[in-house]
């Protein structure tokens, strides 16, 4: 049985370290309580003071001094009207109120699928106080794989799904992962979104979803080399903020972006299964 090289381990623990310091991280996913739209007349939304509404291109806010509201931005106590106007899929970190210091609940502001909706990031959740890491895999070279990148002439706009059944979201498909996995006889192809400085995300199904992993993961994979090579690193593969928790609008992966094996790498199921 071959050794393992300290250095792969211990740069795979780094990896893991960061990403749990990140998920850790005060008012981020592990944090999410509540996702509401917005409607078209002023009207309370549950878990938030102030009276809140859209006119499908702007965002108001109306609260009193006694709401406890403040600009995230600034601090400012929020008293009177405030709007905002944000593009789809953006998001806008915009008032707090509670705890000690008033700051223990911030309200993002987000547009989803043409929409206005409101979400609270609580920093006394359960999910968020309780958290001592993901679970994973543990690290196997075997999973680290050599492919090739086939990218398209131009970049494919292609309709999915979202965690949330009433939000829908876009694919910008900009070519093929195309590699094979341990336990497998034939190639696989994943279509890939870019990310910045041209790396790769490739979010996929494989056949431990529903049993040791969440429903689906994503996998970052470094920019293609010149020769069009890259390496896909599955004890790297993690979850979307939606396995920790229902309010996220994370996408699922394209049809066909399958892996008819199990894929016993990378992150699991946050929480133990229900018998």
């Amino acid at each position: 049985m071959s050794t393992i090289p300290a250095a792969k381990v211990e740069r795979w623990q780094r990896f893991r370290d960061n990403r749990n310091k990140a998920l850790a991280a005060r008012h981020g996913w592990l944090t999410l309580t509540s996702f509401q739209w917005l409607e078209d007349s002023p009207a309370a939304v549950e878990l938030v003071p102030g009276l809140w509404s859209t006119d499908g291109t702007t965002a108001v806010l109306t609260a009193v001094p006694a709401d406890g509201l403040s600009l995230v931005d600034t601090g400012e106590a929020l008293k009177g009207t405030v709007s905002a106007a944000l593009a789809d899929e953006e998001s806008l970190m915009w008032v707090q109120f509670g705890g000690a210091g008033g700051t223990q609940v911030v309200v993002e502001l987000a547009m989803r699928g043409g929409r206005y909706a409101v979400r609270t990031r609580d920093a006394g959740s359960p999910v968020f106080t309780g958290f001592d890491g993901v679970p994973t895999y543990g690290y196997d070279p075997l999973w680290e794989v050599t492919g090739r990148f086939e990218p398209y002439p131009e970049p494919v706009e292609v309709p999915i799904a979202t965690a949330n059944p009433l939000v829908d979201g876009i694919h910008r498909t900009v070519g093929e992962v195309v590699f094979r996995l341990p336990g497998s006889g034939h190639e696989f192809r994943l279509q890939a979104e870019e990310e910045k400085l041209g790396a790769l995300t490739v979010t996929f199904h494989d056949e431990t979803n529903g049993d040791t992993t969440d429903d689906w993961r994503k996998l970052a994979v470094p920019r293609p080399r010149p020769d069009g090579s890259v390496v896909l690193d599955f004890n790297r593969a993690i979850n979307y903020p939606s396995a920790f928790t229902p309010y996220g609008t994370c996408p699922m992966p394209v049809k066909n972006n399958s892996l008819d094996v199990r894929v016993e790498a990378g992150e699991m199921q946050p929480y133990p299964a229900e018998d």
